[in-house]
């Protein structure tokens, strides 16, 4: 059994597929590998899984890019390396939301201080991200279109980084799931001013959200998923869905793990997961054709 992440160990997707490859070698009573195979904003590892025999022995865990890859392939006028429908949604994992951070002695106190500031001074105040079209530059970029402003954008080669350049004063802000940043904000070295989700994540219930402050195009999840390839039959993929949720819902082994790496479990099974997808393609399509082309 390949559970396969798209992505390089140690990023947002690998916890989660290792601690249900785990749980899923328990229901299966058999080894469960996990496959990393990085590369192309996690188009190697998509592509590989899309190829995979239909059989239930190669499956995907990974975040929303893989919804915003092939709409920023198509905008290059490059052939995506897969589309959303090469793959049957199985069970959503995780989806916490992004919380965005400033230094601690930067001289925005609330969102709204920045947010002002931000109107004064079009296009001057920076922000570092995970790179283009990644997790924390779609969400900076919905929560500046939202409240109005214009921000100038540095791509760093990854999430840490970005959060390390805050930090050095190289850009002002960041974004990034709450596990990420809390040593920083429990330290006192960062500042968190507004979060993306719908409600308030319970490890940060003094921060608002965007939705909270009127900014309601700025929903966004780093959500992590599991997604079979298309042609896997029904039969087999409802026995899947009922592994993984035995092996996420009733081992409370899963639920632990992910407390301890700061990270809730959201478990949706495939119909909740589709409507949850559906949503946030629309929120994702939406905001990568906005940002257009960013060579």
């Amino acid at each position: 059994m390949d559970l396969t992440v798209p992505f390089p160990p140690g990023g947002a997707a690998d916890a989660p597929a290792r601690f249900l490859g785990e749980g899923l070698g328990k229901v299966w009573k058999q080894p469960v590998v996990i496959n990393n195979r990085a590369g192309a904003g996690g188009g190697i590892g998509a592509g590989y899984v899309k190829r995979a025999a239909p059989d239930g022995y190669t499956l995907l865990v990974t975040n929303p890019g893989l919804l915003s890859l092939p709409e920023s392939e198509r905008m290059f006028d490059r052939p995506p390396p897969y589309e959303r429908s090469d793959f049957q949604p199985l069970a959503l994992l995780v989806s916490d939301p992004t919380v965005l951070v400033v230094k601690a002695d930067a001289p925005w106190k609330t969102f709204q201080d920045l947010v002002a500031d931000a109107k004064k001074r079009p296009d001057a105040i920076s922000y570092g991200s995970s790179g283009v079209y990644g997790a924390s530059h779609l969400p900076i970029e919905m929560v500046a279109h939202s409240a109005g402003i214009k921000l100038r954008h540095i791509p760093y080669k990854g999430g840490g980084p970005s959060i390390m350049a805050v930090l050095a004063g190289e850009v002002a802000l960041t974004a990034s799931v709450p596990a990420a940043v809390a040593p920083y904000i429990k330290s006192g070295a960062l500042r968190p001013l507004v979060q993306t989700g719908a409600r308030r994540h319970p490890s940060l219930p003094d921060v608002p959200t965007s939705v909270e402050l009127g900014y309601n195009g700025a929903e966004f999840y780093l959500w992590i998923g599991v997604f079979a390839p298309a042609k896997t039959p029904e039969a087999l993929t409802r026995r899947i869905r009922a592994d993984i949720a035995q092996a996420v819902q009733q081992d409370p082994a899963f639920a632990q793990r992910m407390s301890g790496a700061g990270a809730l479990v959201d478990y949706r099974d495939a119909p909740a997961f589709n409507e949850f997808l559906d949503k946030d393609f629309a929120r994702i399509k939406a905001a990568v054709q906005r940002i257009g082309k960013v060579e």
